[in-house]
């Protein structure tokens, strides 16, 4: 992380959708490299107890606004050196339920911010675009170039980002970065709601002995992907001095494939080592979910050349870490 500290120590980030699973990790991170940071959020998915460590931090500052209000961005944004855009309201059944909620804040409340940092002549705009853009495109792996119609609301949602943030870089010179997340997991993931992942989601079963439910026969597949990763990836786009790097889009995932039986298979594995009956608990299975690809695997080639992206976490050690930190927390 020293090569990280040298450029961003003093430097002022504001982190949209900062007390949420991805915001509140990536907080922390730029607190401990001596960053000062700003986090804003409206805590509709976001918890402030993700902020708890950091509340009373001289660097730290939290504004408690939303995104679909032009006059709060502009606040957030007032002498902010660098943006890390990670709020939005995520998945693909959320959407399907309601487009319009889905829209206002991944279109509407994203440009507010876009035009927000315009005006506050922010350095780079680095933001969180989604796996889902490449819609139905079966080609794998994934590569940045070649998508497909999107399936979702959210997906739709998601690659209008990414035209909007080539624009804003057209017409009036606003350094973007997108990074499309390839199935995010790990510490501080909320495993409540209706709109869980299945990461956190099924850990919370186990630990409970309860069955989880795998979406159809569990071979759909997907490129999980460590939060250790999607960090190093975020501090990559803000701080890297490569100009062939910046208004480009990145898979940000680790270049593995694994499907739902063998994720479910490694999380038993690993929760049985804190008790041995979870080992016992059945999986079983329903029909497959609307909206969802059959499978997702990215190629890094691109972030690996451009951005000197090295992926720290497989799968295998992700979850391990992810488990310890469930059963430590959450038990």
């Amino acid at each position: 992380m020293i090569e990280f500290q040298e450029k961003l120590e003093g430097k002022k980030i504001l982190i949209t959708g900062g007390a949420g699973f991805i915001g509140s990790n990536l907080c922390e991170i730029l607190i401990d490299l001596n960053a000062k940071v700003v986090c804003l959020d409206n805590f509709a998915t976001g918890h402030k107890h993700n902020l708890e460590k950091l509340k009373d931090h001289k660097s730290f500052e939290l504004i408690e606004g939303d995104i679909r209000d032009l006059e709060t961005c502009h606040e957030a944004c007032k002498d902010v050196d660098y943006v890390l855009h990670q709020a939005a309201l995520g998945s693909v059944p959320r959407s399907l339920a309601d487009p319009i909620a889905s829209n206002g804040v991944n279109i509407s409340g994203f440009l507010n911010m876009l035009v927000a940092a315009r005006d506050a002549g922010v350095k780079r705009f680095v933001y969180a675009a989604s796996s889902s853009t490449y819609g139905d495109s079966e080609k794998l792996p994934k590569v940045e170039d070649k998508i497909g119609k999107p399936l979702s609301p959210y997906a739709i949602t998601k690659y209008v980002n990414e035209l909007y943030a080539d624009i804003f870089q057209d017409a009036y010179k606003l350094d973007t970065i997108g990074l499309r997340y390839f199935n995010v997991f790990g510490r501080k993931q909320d495993p409540n709601g209706a709109y869980a992942a299945v990461i956190p989601k099924f850990v919370m079963q186990f630990m409970k002995h309860e069955s989880p439910i795998i979406n159809g026969d569990g071979t759909y597949s997907r490129d999980f992907t460590y939060i250790d990763n999607v960090i190093q990836m975020n501090l990559r786009a803000i701080t890297s001095e490569n100009k062939e790097a910046v208004n480009q889009v990145y898979n940000t995932a680790v270049g593995d494939r694994t499907n739902l039986v063998e994720l479910t298979q490694l999380l038993k594995q690993y929760l049985s080592e804190f008790d041995p009956k979870i080992a016992d608990v059945e999986v079983k299975h329903g029909p497959n979910r609307a909206g969802d690809i059959p499978h997702s695997l990215a190629s890094v080639d691109k972030a690996k050349k451009l951005l000197g992206y090295k992926p720290s976490h497989r799968i295998d050690d992700g979850l391990r870490e992810a488990v310890a930190w469930y059963w430590e927390n959450l038990r």
